[in-house]
């Protein structure tokens, strides 16, 4: 400022010698305009002001607004202000070359440097050293510009009881800035492009976490590790956001509040409008009532279109002769773990789930068409297949739809376990090769009990050694994980019906997902674990069931950590009844409403399985894929989940700014990526464990130190399926 006024002039002038002169300020401009030179003002493809001229024409704007606008003014949009600003307008045009459409820039530039003259004056005169008012007179430098009158108001303003208490909240909230800027009046326009004609860049641009930390580069030359953190985290989240996001990606890193309209990084004069980025709207309360009732309108029609094809299919799969396999399964009693197939256009397998041969079972409370069996579908290997028999009471018209619920499927395209059948060429002399499969298979199931069990008691004879041997050794070193657990729970196995179809129920009780039930367990979901396969929505019930009792209760975690059931938030659910996920999410929501909590959610895709990990009070969504997508693809699932958030502020009557209410804030985890794909399931459950190992509401972006790797191990995998089967004999499920 002190350079400003070193160009103003040293007394007043009177009105007419101001009427016929014009306003006197900066002679080297004033006396340029006396000779013709009118200068050429030149701005970035962002809207800011660049050299040649940026810097005299700011300048000049200060002065000119010193001389115009009297200090007491607080409001800079007062009608009563529209002469004065006509005039700077007036005069800017007379010295430099701008068009017309500049002037609201110009005229908010002036209202910025005549805040900051305020904040020069009470902080140069009216305050001592340490920071207490001073009845000072007014400095004779400025007797040009300010009257008596109006120092002696703008003391009385600053004495204000609200005004100091406005001024000191402020205050304190502007220093010791964690990321302090130290280019000084540089400002980012010109920084930019000084950078760009450093470089000898073609870029008319640079990104805004590239300026941001450029512009806190010192003297020395060298950025804070701070700086650098906050940096290096913007690299990573540009290879994930989408470019139509329109939180950007340094407030996303930095995870501050932000003001509306503002573009953090890019300086003053860069607006949305100017990056041409479209401003989100709060959506309101009968908009998303009438997207709900569009949304189900097509599913409805979607549904009405898919049940006259899926009655063709039906006819196809029940005609002997179009199937073009002699396979027809001898489906065991009790609950087995399926293949789901469909025979038209072709013959394929099209899902994975489990088969329910009990009898007298209904299916949503009516009886099971002729032919069928009740089936649970898991996954959707062919997630557009139409269902043999869509489901009235789900929605469900395809398999992805119908993954983790119950629909009807023909008895002669269901296969038991996991063999594929082989199609005949010729039908009178065709064996069922799966039936030789399956017996091959159970007495290499025998075999490998039997061997199990004997190492189970060499190792226990081992351990005992051990343990007489080692005396009085107080420590142990780690080993890696065992099998013994698999073992033993094997071998109990085998010594009940549930290998040949019998079942158990674990107790989940209401804590752990809002409602009281019992989860059915099999065969099936035993040997998923047992053979390393791709789990089902059973173990990783079970598994939580394991989480909450072993990690959460007794620790206190329950307060500040929940979970919300795979088997009613998933993708498939989500499709076909957006209103029951919906319902079901706010209800636990609301009733944690009083305090922070993280809730996990085990999603599947229809094929995969990721956690996503929500603070709903924060709204904070933490996304993790062991896959390395983000959310993005699944638009479904974010679509919701922000509806939910939404739906919750409204109810706890949290008032936001039409900016804020599309400020709930996605964050990809940068977790260990599976190799295989058959682990999703079990990092999905290693992520959880993790979490509640550390008992931290917040996620880092790249993952916890204390667990950070590429990806999980063999053994860390291990360990999951170690601690569930131990889980499993503790609760006396082989009983």
């Amino acid at each position: 400022m002190a350079d400003d006024q070193h160009e103003e002039v040293s007394k007043k002038v009177s009105a007419e010698e101001e009427i016929r002169r014009g306003i006197t300020v900066m002679r080297r401009v004033v006396q340029g305009r006396s000779r013709g030179i009118i200068l050429d003002v030149y701005w970035s493809n962002q809207g800011q002001l660049i050299e040649p001229n940026g810097h005299t024409l700011t300048s000049f704007i200060g002065a000119l607004v010193r001389n115009e606008i009297p200090i007491t003014c607080d409001d800079w949009r007062n009608k009563e202000l529209n002469e004065s600003k006509e005039k700077i307008w007036s005069e800017i045009k007379r010295c430099f070359n701008i068009e017309e459409e500049r002037r609201g820039f110009c005229m908010k530039l002036a209202g910025k440097l005549l805040r900051g003259f305020r904040t020069f004056l009470s902080s140069k005169f009216l305050k001592d050293a340490d920071g207490n008012f001073v009845d000072a007179e007014l400095p004779k430098k400025y007797e040009s510009l300010i009257s008596a009158e109006e120092w002696e108001a703008f003391k009385s303003k600053r004495q204000d009881p609200v005004f100091q208490r406005i001024s000191a909240t402020n205050r304190e909230r502007a220093s010791s800035p964690a990321y302090p800027y130290r280019k000084g009046r540089v400002g980012y326009g010109r920084l930019e492009q000084s950078m760009l004609q450093k470089e000898e860049s073609s870029e008319t641009s640079l990104p805004a976490h590239v300026l941001w930390k450029e512009a806190r580069v010192g003297k020395s030359g060298v950025p804070q590790e701070e700086v650098l953190h906050v940096y290096q985290k913007c690299e990573e989240l540009s290879q994930s956001l989408s470019p139509d996001d329109t939180k950007g990606i340094l407030s996303r890193a930095l995870n501050v509040p932000e003001y509306s309209g503002r573009m953090r990084g890019k300086g003053f004069g860069v607006t949305p409008t100017s990056l041409s980025i479209k401003k989100g709207k709060a959506p309101s309360n009968r908009e998303l009532h009438a997207r709900l009732e569009a949304m189900q309108a097509e599913l409805d029609a979607l549904r009405r279109e898919r049940e006259a094809s899926a009655s063709t299919v039906y006819r196809d799969a029940s005609d002997k002769d179009s199937i073009n396999c002699t396979f027809q399964p001898n489906i065991p009693e009790g609950i087995s773990h399926c293949q789901l197939y469909l025979s038209s256009p072709y013959y394929r397998m099209v899902g994975k789930g489990k088969v329910h041969n009990i009898s007298g079972v209904l299916l949503h409370t009516r009886e099971l068409p002729a032919g069928c069996l009740k089936v649970s579908v898991d996954i959707a290997v062919e997630p557009n297949a139409a269902l043999p028999y869509p489901s009235d009471d789900s929605d469900a018209t395809t398999v992805h739809e119908a993954v983790g619920s119950f629909v009807a499927w023909p008895t002669n395209l269901i296969c038991v376990g996991y063999e594929t059948p082989t199609k005949s060429k010729s039908k009178d002399n065709a064996i069922p090769r799966h039936t030789e499969s399956t017996v091959s298979r159970k007495e290499l199931q025998e075999n490998e009990v039997s061997n199990a069990s004997a190492q189970q008691k060499k190792e226990v004879s081992n351990a005992s050694a051990r343990v007489k041997s080692s005396g009085a050794k107080k420590t142990v070193a780690r080993k890696k994980p065992t099998t013994k657990y698999r073992s033993c729970l094997r071998t109990f196995l085998e010594m009940t019906d549930i290998p040949t179809g019998g079942v158990r129920t674990v107790h989940m009780e209401v804590g752990i997902f809002g409602f009281d039930y019992d989860q059915m367990i099999g065969n099936e979901d035993f040997m998923q674990v047992f053979s390393h396969e791709e789990i089902g929505v059973t173990v990783v019930n079970t598994y939580i069931r394991f989480l909450y009792d072993k990690l959460m209760r007794p620790n206190g975690l329950d307060v500040s950590f929940g979970f919300l059931a795979p088997a009613t938030v998933n993708l498939g659910l989500i499709l076909s009844r957006p209103d029951t996920v919906t319902e079901y999410v706010l209800r636990i929501l609301m009733d944690n409403k009083d305090a922070e909590k993280l809730f996990f959610i085990p999603f599947n895709t229809g094929g995969h399985w990721l956690l996503l990990a929500i603070n709903p009070i924060r709204e904070i969504v933490y996304y993790l894929d062991s896959l390395g997508n983000d959310w993005t693809t699944y638009p479904d699932m974010k679509v919701l989940i922000d509806t939910v958030l939404q739906a919750f502020r409204a109810q706890r009557d949290i008032q936001t700014s039409r900016r804020g209410a599309n400020s709930i804030t996605w964050i990809k985890v940068a977790c260990p990526q599976q190799r295989n794909q058959i682990d999703c399931g079990y990092f999905m459950l290693r992520f959880m464990r993790d979490t509640l190992a550390l008992g931290r509401l917040k996620i880092p972006t790249d993952y916890f130190d204390e667990f950070k790797c590429a990806f999980y191990t063999k053994d860390q995998v291990d360990e999951i399926k170690e601690e569930w089967c131990q889980f499993m004999i503790k609760l006396n499920v082989c009983s």
